[in-house]
C-alpha cells in the first residue's frame, strides 16, 4: 500500500449535516472540506472528489488545470445527470454513484403512492377535513398492472415489491427481454407509445440522459389508458410537464403522484399544485431515516477500495462505477 495518503475534497452544502464517519475517512485520506463557492481553492491537487452536495454542478465550472490530479469522483446520488459534462465524460476520471442506497425506500414510496390512489386515501383526508362521511368503493390493487420505466436497481426493487402484492408488472428499458426474473419481460423504451395503454399505473424511474429527457411526452400521455396513474420518482425532466398538465386538465389522466419536477422547489404558481388527482412530494421518495449515514458508509467502503487499489485499474477496484457515455451504472467493482 502506498504511504502517500490521497487528498479527498468533500463538497458539502450549507446547512447539510456532514458525514457521520469523518474520523474514519480522515484516517485514509487528507480531507479538504468545501462548498461550491470555494471548490476552486480546494480542488487543485485533489485525487478524489466526493459530491456530498449531490446536485452540485460546480465541478464543470472548475474543470481544467485544477483537476489535473483527479482520479475519482463519487456522487452521493443514484442519478448522475447533474454531474456529467463532456470534459468529464471524455476523461480518465472514474465516476461512481450511490447505487443501492435508495432502491427499497423508493420502491416502498411507489407502492404507497399506488395504494393511496387505489384506496382513495387522499380523498378521505379531504373529506375528513370537511367532516364529511361519504362511502366509496376502492380499487383492488392486486388486480391492477404497472409499467416500470427503468430497469436498474431501483426499478427492479419496485417491480419485486409490486409483484409481491399481486400486481402484473412489465419493465421498459434499453435492452428488450422476453423473460426477466423481476419484470417478467422488458419492452423497449423507444416504443412506449405502443405499450403504455395496457397499464393502470406507469412508473417513471429511468436515469435522465439525452435519450430519456421528456420521453413521457404528449404522445405517450395520450396513449395511456384513460384514468391511468402516472408516478414519477426519477427526474422531473423525464416528463413533459406542460403536456402532463394538459392530460390532467382534460381528465384523460386519472392521477399523478409526483416526487420530482422540472424546477425544484416546485414554483408556487405551478398549476400542478391544484389539479385534482395530483399528489406532490418534495423529492423525498428515497430519503428514509438513516439515508445520509448509508451514503457516508458507502463512501468509506469505496475509499478503502481506492486506497487498496495500489496501481490497479481503478474502474475494476471500485464499486458502483458509472458508464459515463450512457449516464448510469452498468456494473463495476
Amino acid at each position: 500500500m502506498s504511504t502517500r495518503r490521497p487528498v479527498l475534497a468533500l463538497l458539502g452544502a450549507p446547512g447539510v449535516p456532514q458525514p457521520h464517519n469523518l474520523a474514519q475517512l480522515a484516517e485514509l485520506a487528507e480531507l479538504r472540506h468545501c462548498v461550491a463557492d470555494d471548490l476552486a481553492q480546494e480542488l487543485p491537487g485533489a485525487d478524489v472528489l466526493v459530491l456530498w452536495d449531490f446536485f452540485s454542478r460546480a465541478l464543470a465550472d472548475h474543470w481544467g488545470e485544477a483537476t489535473s490530479a483527479l482520479r475519482w469522483v463519487h456522487v452521493c446520488a443514484a442519478g448522475v445527470d447533474s454531474l456529467l459534462f463532456d470534459e468529464l465524460t471524455a476523461s480518465d476520471v472514474v465516476v461512481t454513484n450511490a447505487h443501492g442506497v435508495f432502491d427499497r425506500p423508493i420502491a416502498e414510496f411507489v407502492l404507497a403512492s399506488i395504494l393511496a390512489r387505489d384506496k382513495r386515501l387522499h380523498e378521505s383526508m379531504a373529506l375528513q377535513r370537511d367532516h364529511v362521511w361519504k362511502h366509496r368503493e376502492t380499487v383492488g390493487t392486486s388486480r391492477t398492472s404497472a409499467l416500470v420505466i427503468g430497469t436498474g436497481g431501483i426499478g427492479r426493487a419496485t417491480a419485486r415489491l409490486l409483484r409481491a402484492v399481486g400486481m402484473r408488472v412489465v419493465g421498459a428499458g434499453r435492452t428488450v427481454r422476453e423473460t426477466d426474473d423481476d419484470f417478467g419481460r422488458v419492452i423497449p423504451t423507444a416504443e412506449l407509445v405502443d405499450h403504455v395503454g395496457a397499464f393502470d399505473n406507469v412508473v417513471s424511474i429511468a436515469p435522465l440522459t439525452p435519450q430519456t429527457r421528456q420521453m413521457i411526452d404528449a404522445r405517450v400521455l395520450a396513449a395511456m389508458k384513460p384514468g391511468a396513474h402516472l408516478i414519477n420518482v426519477g427526474r422531473g425532466e423525464l416528463v413533459d410537464e406542460s403536456a402532463l398538465v394538459d392530460a390532467l386538465r382534460s381528465g384523460h389522466l386519472g392521477a399523478a403522484s409526483l416526487d420530482v419536477f422540472e424546477t425544484e422547489p416546485l414554483p408556487a404558481d405551478s398549476p400542478l399544485w391544484d389539479l385534482p388527482g395530483v399528489a406532490i412530494s418534495a423529492h423525498m421518495s428515497g430519503d428514509a431515516v438513516g439515508w445520509r449515514d448509508a451514503l457516508a458508509d458507502q463512501v468509506l467502503d469505496n475509499l478503502r477500495r481506492y486506497v487498496a487499489a495500489e496501481g490497479r485499474d481503478l474502474a475494476d477496484s471500485l464499486v458502483n462505477v458509472v458508464d459515463k457515455e450512457r449516464g448510469y451504472r452498468t456494473g463495476g467493482g
